[in-house]
């Protein structure tokens, strides 16, 4: 594994991940994440891969997964991933979340951002459906999509416009509807015929298959259309 053009101290690792040192050797321990690479005076220093695969285990752990669980499910992956292809696991993890929405306070609320949100922050998360205000300035209580939350306060780091980030959300919300009414007519289309309980238990083993398929299309037609975009600007 390298480290690309990052070397991080055990400490700043942690940091970056916002876990103890403690956690990070843990992991290691358990084959989790790769041992550092040894620098100078034998001081382990760990790239962008270790952090990447550090936030993955995190995101696995946060949706209930064991240890032994999470052992598995790394395991099952090539060995080889970029830092890319993490964030893509750790994307498809996330995606999975409850559709919940939350009543908190501003201090809980931050506590889950794991961070300060200014007024201007806030603004931004409630123009993306993240949060809603529902209480007066200085004790105000937050509606919360708990699913939506982890996403929405990472774009707030994203060096694109407002404007931007919503025009996206806007594209994928409007096409990932269009697909799923399309797959979703296709699909009862094709069990018409079937008795209730077949239909039901079809839906239920085509569901995980089709939204696979789905994020395996989009993910390679996201590639092939960045590396297309890549090359007109080189």
């Amino acid at each position: 594994m390298t480290t690309e053009t990052e070397a991080l101290t055990i400490d700043e690792l942690a940091a970056r991940a916002g876990v103890t040192v403690r956690t990070v050797r843990f992991y290691g321990t358990k084959g989790l994440l790769p041992p550092p690479v040894l620098g100078p005076r034998r001081v382990g220093r760990y790239g962008r891969e270790h952090l990447a695969r550090l936030e993955l285990i995190e995101e696995l752990q946060s949706r209930g997964m064991t240890l032994a669980a999470i052992e598995r499910y790394l395991a099952q992956l090539p060995p080889d991933l970029s830092v890319r292809d993490l964030a893509v696991q750790r994307a498809v993890v996330a995606s999975w979340a409850p559709n919940t929405v939350e009543t908190v306070s501003r201090a809980e609320l931050e506590r889950r951002a794991g961070r300060a949100l200014g007024e201007e922050e806030l603004k931004r998360l409630a123009a993306m459906d993240v949060v809603e205000r529902i209480g007066e300035p200085g004790g105000e209580l937050f509606k919360v999509d708990a699913g939506l939350l982890r996403l929405g306060v990472e774009l707030l780091d994203v060096p694109l416009s407002h404007e931007s980030v919503l025009a996206a959300r806007a594209v994928l919300t409007e096409h990932s509807r269009a697909a799923a009414r399309e797959l979703s007519r296709l699909l009862r289309d094709a069990v018409a015929d079937k008795d209730p309980h077949d239909r039901r238990s079809l839906s239920a083993r085509m569901h995980p298959l089709v939204v696979q398929a789905l994020l395996t299309t989009f993910q390679r037609s996201l590639k092939e259309e960045l590396r297309e975009w890549l090359d007109e600007d080189g």
